[in-house]
């Protein structure tokens, strides 16, 4: 298959085997213990291609040869995606931010709720999703303890969504400071937090600290921590302001960085633009891909190098972790 090299990688991360280093609120529990990197990757992690997996189904795209491939991208070439998504703009009155923050406090969130939960309320795109990021979590959860306890480590979760990172570091010990340009995904964080992190504790028992959550946006986001970890957010930036994003967040941390993102290579692209022609109610937010070599670029010129690396990936999910460290 054309352009398919990079999906056969045998990058695999291991599963860390610890069940309380999962957050039932975002994934079902499993067996498995490795995952690789799979033929067909989701079009983007920010779109429902649950419309598109009819008339062009995964075999269709793996059977495009390489002439194929080119004839379609002449064809994508002729669709004006940018229109649509200025369109989008205007109609909140902004640029990338406003329909983030609109998206994420109306329709996304409602649907990015049940993808972070536990409901059975999902169809089989969504539920992949939610398997995608739980192993991105659970991956990261593996990094931060792997080299020694996390009571007391003060960290910094940037995009924290419904909690699903920042409530397992809580459990650990952890001081977590936790923000989202999302007043309703930080409403739902703070209330799935108090149930988990109090459920059943007493006045003997040493209850974890509850984390603090913020509604802030990635530029807002001040102060000194151990770690700031970064998951999934990057998706909404264009190159231009993800290199100023990403030595912010550099900024914040006197030890490690985590940040994940999707992956930018001609094939990835090319199947992004595929769902750019289908623009159902779920895509109402721009989803910019980032090539790992521009994403250490930003790091290196911040004074942080890449400690390590590796691709997530599922049959609708994809994300490239990295952990940095000061150089």
């Amino acid at each position: 298959m054309a352009f398919s090299s990079p999906l056969f990688s045998p990058v695999n991360f291991t599963l860390n085997p610890n069940p309380q280093l999962h957050h039932p609120k975002c994934t079902k529990p499993n067996n498995r213990r490795s995952f690789s990197v799979c033929a067909i990757p989701p079009l983007s992690t920010a779109t429902d291609i649950s419309a598109v997996t009819g008339p062009l189904d995964r075999t269709t795209i793996a059977v495009l040869g390489g002439s194929s491939v080119a004839a379609l991208a002449a064809i994508l070439s002729l669709a004006d995606p940018e229109r649509r998504r200025q369109l989008q703009a205007e109609e909140v009155g902004g640029g990338d931010k406003e329909v983030v923050r609109e998206y994420f406090n109306n329709n996304g969130f409602q649907r990015w709720k049940k993808i972070y939960g536990d409901t059975d309320d999902v169809n089989k795109v969504q539920l992949d999703i939610r398997l995608g990021h739980s192993k991105t979590v659970e991956n990261v959860m593996k990094m931060l303890t792997e080299e020694g306890s996390l009571q007391g480590v003060t960290v910094c979760d940037a995009g924290c969504g419904t909690g699903c990172l920042s409530i397992p570091l809580a459990k650990e010990g952890a001081i977590v400071s936790a923000s989202d340009i999302s007043a309703s995904m930080v409403a739902e964080a703070q209330k799935q937090a108090q149930e988990e992190l109090f459920k059943g504790k007493d006045d003997q028992s040493l209850a974890p600290v509850m984390p603090k959550f913020e509604v802030k946006d990635l530029e807002s986001l001040d102060g000194k921590y151990d770690t700031v970890v970064c998951l999934d957010v990057m998706i909404h930036y264009p190159q231009s302001k993800a290199d100023g994003m990403i030595a912010h967040l550099a900024s914040l941390a006197e030890n490690r960085l985590i940040l994940s993102f999707a992956p930018k290579t001609f094939y990835y692209d090319l199947l992004k633009r595929i769902g750019e022609l289908f623009p159902g109610p779920s895509k109402a937010t721009r989803a910019y891909l980032h090539a790992e070599a521009d994403v250490e670029r930003a790091l290196q010129k911040a004074g942080w190098k890449i400690k390590k690396r590796g691709l997530i990936a599922t049959q609708f999910y994809f994300a490239k972790l990295i952990e940095a460290v000061p150089a």
